[in-house]
């Protein structure tokens, strides 16, 4: 047996453990970039595949490698995800998603955009898995992580106030990816799927699109004209109802995110994150 390239200890003796035929066979690990989390990618005799870790950095992110599993597995039959291939903590091995990913420009093309509608319809209509998101007991988690040094009286006074604030009412809660953007949309030979569902949740609808229209910076006319497609493809159908959802979730996300590229500058000292989360702040603290 050779491995061509050094691997994650951790990783080559779980596979040698749990995946023993894959093990013996020989097997290439390849490690996969990503902002939140060290993956890497399996070639072996079986098929390829994606092992995701476990780890004390991604829990704080909250993210739940038990929870993807289980939400994975519940969705096993829409076709839109990777498919398990073995859960133990604290790696999750699913099958690699062979082909193209999307850019800007193709993302935003009436055509993904019809796609897109199509596959958030056939998501929504799964049913709940596992508890709903507590998006304030996410920002709780934030920000007892966040580097104290960046801290002002106005950015405290804002987060006291979204604890104590009402949040919207849940228009459906659903299974909910909330992280798509072009480089999670794979055009696979087997049709469209959607990777990296770490975050994934059962949540309202109207967050999803939150998440989905801040973290790619549609217009109002996208916006407007994705959630005609929703709707005609089988999604919540009231469109002037949902627009004002996705209304009333954008600060609830917005300061979500800038939480979430805080604790990323707090665990790494990149500083990518810092630059990302400073517009953020500035907008939120301006609003109040």
């Amino acid at each position: 047996m050779q491995f061509k390239i050094k691997t994650n200890p951790s990783l080559e003796a779980w596979v040698k453990k749990y995946l023993p035929a894959d093990y013996s066979a020989g097997c290439i690990f390849t490690p996969v970039e990503g902002l939140s989390s060290e993956s890497w990618r399996i070639e072996a005799a079986s098929g390829v595949y994606l092992a995701r870790l476990q780890s004390t950095e991604k829990r704080q992110l909250g993210i739940d490698r038990r929870r993807e599993n289980r939400l994975l597995r519940h969705l096993s039959s829409k076709h839109i995800a990777p498919q398990v291939y073995a859960w133990a903590c604290p790696w999750l091995v699913v099958n690699w998603i062979a082909g193209e990913t999307l850019d800007e420009k193709h993302f935003f093309a009436a055509q993904s955009q019809q796609q897109l509608a199509a596959l958030l319809a056939k998501l929504h209509r799964s049913q709940p898995c596992g508890e709903t998101l507590d998006i304030k007991r996410r920002f709780a988690d934030y920000w007892q992580l966040i580097d104290r040094r960046r801290l002002t009286p106005s950015w405290l006074h804002l987060h006291k106030r979204l604890l104590k604030q009402r949040l919207p009412r849940a228009l459906k809660i659903s299974l909910a990816h909330m992280d798509i953007h072009p480089q999670n949309w794979v055009n696979s030979p087997e049709g469209i799927r959607l990777i990296d569902w770490e975050y994934a949740v059962s949540a309202d609808i109207g967050l999803e699109f939150a998440a989905l229209f801040s973290g790619n910076a549609y217009s109002k006319t996208q916006r407007y004209e994705l959630l005609q497609a929703y709707a005609q493809q089988g999604g919540f159908g009231d469109v002037a109802r949902l627009e004002q959802q996705v209304r009333q979730w954008r600060l609830w996300l917005e300061y979500l995110m800038l939480m979430w590229f805080e604790v990323r500058w707090q665990q790494t000292a990149d500083i990518r994150y810092a630059s990302w989360a400073q517009p953020l702040r500035q907008k939120l603290l301006s609003e109040f």
